[in-house]
Formats: structure tokens, sequence, C-alpha cells
């Protein structure tokens, strides 16, 4: 993860911490053409707008992993002309998440357009999950990041994930 990256997700971070965080629900984003909704515990921590846009929730771990690992979801959304410009964005954001130290993807992907990967941020090991569409001259990209170990537990890994495929099938 870039020096950038890093510091904006950190202050991104310390701000929802000292304003209690916007509570996620419902989500518009590029003029109205991508709607989803989020499970109302998560934390509406960053929002950027343009081109690209992108929307990105702290999903709150209450375990002691929490305070060291941010467990995340970012939807980005981009204009792109055609099927070729969405190619070459879920390229280039491939070989991003390829050159993150310790990257390893899982061997069968969970479908077409779709990354499972491991990789190392801060010397922890995170999940990653990534989804792509084309939907009305935009790309989507749907990015879950969790730890991989956590002392949340099983519990709370499984409704991580239950509410990233949630948001998968509203983006579809």
């Amino acid at each position: 993860m870039s020096l950038l990256r890093s510091t904006t997700l950190a202050i991104a971070l310390a701000a929802a911490l000292v304003t209690g965080g916007a509570r996620a629900a419902d989500v518009s984003m590029a003029d109205g053409s991508v709607h989803f909704s989020t499970p109302g515990n998560w934390l509406d921590i960053m929002e950027t707008q343009g081109d690209p846009e992108a929307r990105v929730f702290q999903v709150p771990d209450p375990s002691p992993t929490g305070k060291n690992s941010l467990a995340r979801v970012t939807i980005t959304v981009k204009q792109v002309a055609d099927l070729n410009g969405f190619n070459q964005y879920r390229s280039e954001a491939t070989a991003k998440a390829m050159a993150l130290p310790g990257y390893k993807a899982n061997e069968v992907p969970p479908g077409p357009n779709s990354n499972v990967y491991t990789a190392q941020e801060n010397a922890t090991a995170f999940s990653y999950t990534e989804h792509y569409w084309f939907k009305n001259g935009h790309a989507i990209q749907l990015r879950c990041v969790r730890p991989s170990q956590t002392q949340a537990g099983a519990e709370w890994k499984a409704a991580f994930d239950k509410g990233c495929d949630a948001i998968a099938e509203q983006l579809k």
C-alpha cells in the first residue's frame, strides 16, 4: 500500500473515531446510476467526488485486532467509454493488487471479473475480495478487505463476508 494511501486511510479512520463516523445505509454514486445499501453498523469513513468516485466503509472489528487492522469495503466507480476501457481498468487494478507485498492469489476466483487473494499491510495478512462490473458506461469495483486472522472470530468474518456479498448482489 502506498504511503499516501496508508496516510489517507489513517486520517479517515482517525476522523471516524473522533466524530463517531457517519452511519452507512443507502448510497448513491455516479449521479444516481449506482445504488446500494450497506449494513447499519458500517461506518462511512471516506468519500471522493469526480472521476473516479469512491466510497470507503469501515466494518468495525470489536476485538483487539480491530485496533490495529482496518477492515474496510471500498466501492469505486469510473467512467469508461466501452468494454475495452472496462477491461483496461480491471487489468490496471489487478496489476496494482499483484504488486502488494506478499500477494498470493487464491487458486480459483469466485467468478468472472473477480479476484480473491491475500497480501500484507503493515506486516499483517489481509484477505481481499474484488468484483468488477461494466454498467451504464462505468467500471465498478467492489473491494472488501479484512484481516486474515482476527480475534473477533469466525462469526465476525462470516458477517463481514455476508455484508460484502450483499453489496455485490446489489451492484450486479
